[in-house]
């Protein structure tokens, strides 16, 4: 578990999961994401066509969505769970990120949990991450039935 403000501990309004993947590797992508209530009620589900894409690029589009989803709900204090490691230690530092094309959604990433009063996030193994997923290949196969 990354803290990456703390609020002494403040209770959190919402958890946010999120996912992205592309069948392919570039290859059509999509981006989920899905904010819970703390009472485990689905206050949302973002999808997102992203066209050819990576899968990363995907999974770090699926944070930024669903970050700013929780800012239009007015959510402050929120738990993040992601199943991308990769995601989830570029965001805590603990790697650089490298890649050009996933630079500015580093920095957006970023710029969204400074609007936050309380951000935790995590790694969660892709069983923790259903929603998310589902979300993801909701809309991966939405576009595969219209082509």
């Amino acid at each position: 578990m990354v803290t990456l403000f703390d609020a002494h501990a403040l209770p959190v309004e919402a958890t946010l999961f999120a996912d992205g993947g592309a069948r392919g590797n570039p290859g059509p992508a999509a981006s989920g994401a899905v904010l819970v209530g703390v009472s485990g009620e689905v206050m949302a589900e973002i999808g997102r066509y992203l066209g050819t894409a990576t899968n990363n690029v995907a999974e770090w589009t699926a944070l930024c969505i669903g970050l700013e989803g929780a800012l239009e709900r007015g959510i402050r204090r929120l738990a993040v769970r992601l199943d991308s490691e990769l995601v989830v230690k570029q965001m805590c530092g603990e790697y650089r990120v490298k890649h050009v094309d996933l630079q500015p959604l580093y920095r957006r990433a970023r710029a969204l949990v400074r609007k936050f009063e309380y951000v935790e996030i995590k790694h969660v193994p892709r069983k923790e991450n259903k929603l998310a997923d589902g979300v993801v290949n909701r809309v991966l196969d939405e576009l595969q039935v219209r082509e």
